[in-house]
């Protein structure tokens, strides 16, 4: 994913889930528990996203617990992280004249 594209949600909470190392059902629990149960991924659309962003550099296979994969992020998905985290917040901000034009 370039620079200045937005993130899909499942990747930005999958990122968030990997800020530390964490294999997959770990990383289906950790979204889940992040987004306040919003967000709830099946395998499928996890490791589809998982297979994406470790051929993009974002994440890599950190290691295994037993039949495990253990995944962690990379310096380049932290920066891409925290360029959407940027992203989203302006939307938030921008997104108060909502709130403005109620009162």
């Amino acid at each position: 994913m370039p620079e200045g594209q937005p993130m899909t949600e499942a990747m930005y909470y999958i990122l968030l889930a990997l800020l530390r190392p964490i294999h997959g059902y770990g990383i289906m629990q950790q979204v889940r528990e992040l987004s306040g149960g919003r967000l709830v991924l099946g395998p499928g659309t996890l490791y589809g996203v998982l297979t994406r962003m470790n051929t993009e550099g974002y994440i890599r296979l950190e290691g295994a617990q037993g039949r495990r994969k253990v995944y962690a992020i990379t310096e380049s998905g932290k920066a891409a992280l925290y360029w959407e985290y940027q992203r989203l917040k302006s939307l938030v901000r921008d997104g108060q004249i909502l709130e403005e034009a109620e009162g």
